[in-house]
């Protein structure tokens, strides 16, 4: 029997994995999904989608389609139990990205979106109740056997590549052998969904100038510390400390969870609740993304806590990385020596947002009274007012060159109007003045033609992001990082000598690769 055969084999197919088949399907590359479940999940998980994430569903073509099922978040307000404002992230405005810094979602509203994105492309194979338990790697290949769960049946596929998006308690990563590395922040929530008839009472410090609930609260109460989150529509959600006097059997009851909610005023009569459930926030990082042929992404790489909004996000930044670079390494372009800057690039950087939110919930889990007053008091004597964190990948392509590489690229309007990635797709793209641009050899025409990159002379905003990195071109990855800036002809050709790619020069194929890489 022929085993049918995919360039890529994708397991799970929570968010993470529906993007990077939506991406892969962009690619032009084929790819098998395998979920065990046999639809989207029925309930709310992750809440938060930030500017990153929905430049990257623009990419996806599927942005417009998402944004009447979202709201704008604006800030997180961190309370001490007097009401007294301890710590204020500000995440209101249009960002860099050129999209609002935060956003909040129904889970199932936005997995619906990707998966009828994924069904635009032919070559992307989604496959439901099928649940992977084996991985035979080979030399040029992975056996993937799998049970399809409504039949019983056994079955196999093959691919170049396996992406574990299947979650914490990830196959994928218990065939690579990668351990989780501890970040130690393990603490017990009850989280809480609920559906009301009108928005809750008592929570002014929640509200905009209009009296409409749109920040989220951090109650820093050491008698309870809680979470209240505004989501779209008639949704809203609380999460609360599961404290040593509460008994997790029972808390979760109805009657348990309305003597949590009075301070809010909720009615019964006017509500309902969708889910409550004791859950554990871990903080961990998987010891390696990648064994060969084996890669993982999202949750099965890393867990986050949820006091920064950004576990799925950073799950949708590893698709972005991996994806673009799957289709080079495929299509021959690139070394598979490419897929280990994967690795090096996310881990660090998704690092950055891990201790971040540890130490949020450091201020937010003080439950020691005196504890709680000498923070309350050294945070109300230095106001703080944090700004989203936009860290560098770590090692990588960019390799020992200084900021901005290594950077988000800002996405300017040009001069038409048109968003800079509407005009460069997902692709390697070179944003230059023109007078650069008149400048260029030959050679270098070649070298962008044969990396598919798009050449994009500045104007309109683009021009001033020129100037504000101080340089007449940037080469920007389809992830949206800077590979690297150049004033003038030759260091642009000195950047493109840094990349990757097989380049094809009088005859001979040439292979490039940063320092950080070739050691």
């Amino acid at each position: 029997m022929s085993v049918q055969q995919f360039d890529v084999a994708i397991i799970g197919y929570g968010p993470v994995g529906a993007t990077l088949a939506n991406l892969l399907g962009l690619c032009g590359l084929s790819a098998v999904v395998l979920e065990r479940e046999p639809s989207v999940y029925h309930l709310p998980r992750a809440v938060s989608l930030d500017g990153e994430g929905m430049r990257l569903f623009q990419t996806l073509g599927l942005a417009e389609e998402l944004l009447p099922r979202v709201n704008v978040s604006r800030n997180i307000r961190h309370v001490n139990a007097d009401g007294q404002l301890l710590l204020l992230i500000s995440r209101g405005g249009i960002g860099p990205e050129g999209w609002n810094h935060a956003y909040r979602f129904y889970q199932p509203e936005l997995e619906a979106v990707l998966r009828q994105g994924a069904s635009r492309y032919p070559s992307i194979d989604v496959r439901l109740r099928c649940e992977a338990f084996a991985l035979d790697e080979r030399s040029d290949d992975v056996r993937i056997r799998y049970e399809n769960l409504a039949s019983g049946k056994l079955d196999e596929v093959s691919a170049r590549y396996v992406v574990g998006c299947d979650g914490a308690r990830s196959t994928v990563r218990r065939f690579m052998g990668a351990a989780l590395h501890d970040l130690r922040s393990h603490e017990r929530w009850i989280v809480l969904d609920m559906i009301l008839d009108e928005p809750p009472s008592g929570v002014p410090e929640a509200a905009d100038e209009c009296g409409r609930v749109i920040d989220a609260i951090q109650y820093c109460d050491p008698a309870r510390p809680t979470t209240f989150v505004p989501m779209p529509g008639q949704r809203h959600r609380w999460e609360f400390m599961l404290m040593p006097q509460d008994d997790p059997a029972v808390i979760t009851r109805p009657e348990k969870i309305y003597e949590l909610l009075k301070p809010w005023r909720i009615d019964p009569e006017r509500s309902k609740i969708e889910r409550g459930v004791v859950y554990t926030f871990h903080s961990a990082l998987a010891t390696s993304w990648r064994r060969d042929r084996l890669l993982l992404a999202g949750d099965s790489a890393h867990q986050t806590p949820p006091f920064l909004g950004q576990g799925m996000c950073s799950g949708l930044r590893d698709a972005a990385n991996l994806a673009w670079k799957l289709r080079d390494v495929i299509a021959g372009r690139a070394s598979e020596r490419l897929l280990d800057t994967y690795e090096t690039e996310r881990m660090e950087h998704v690092r950055a947002y891990i201790e971040l939110a540890v130490e949020l919930g450091g201020i937010i889990q003080a439950t020691d009274p005196e504890i709680a007053r000498r923070r309350d008091a050294e945070l109300i004597a230095n106001p703080t007012m944090l700004r989203p964190i936009t860290p560098r990948l770590g090692p990588g392509l960019h390799g020992d060159a200084p900021p901005p590489a290594g950077a988000r690229a800002a996405q300017p309007r040009l001069g038409d109007g048109a968003r800079f990635d509407d005009r460069v797709g997902y692709h390697f793209a070179v944003l230059a003045r023109q007078r650069l641009i008149d400048a260029l050899p030959i050679r270098i025409m070649d070298w962008i033609d044969q990396m598919g990159a798009r050449l994009v002379p500045a104007d309109g905003e683009a021009a001033d992001c020129l100037s504000s990195l101080n340089t007449d071109a940037v080469v920007i990855r389809p992830d949206r990082h800077i590979l690297g800036i150049a004033a003038n002809p030759v260091e642009l050709e000195a950047l493109f000598a840094q990349t990757p790619w097989q380049i094809a020069d009088e005859g001979e194929t040439l292979q490039r690769w940063p320092a950080a890489i070739a050691r």
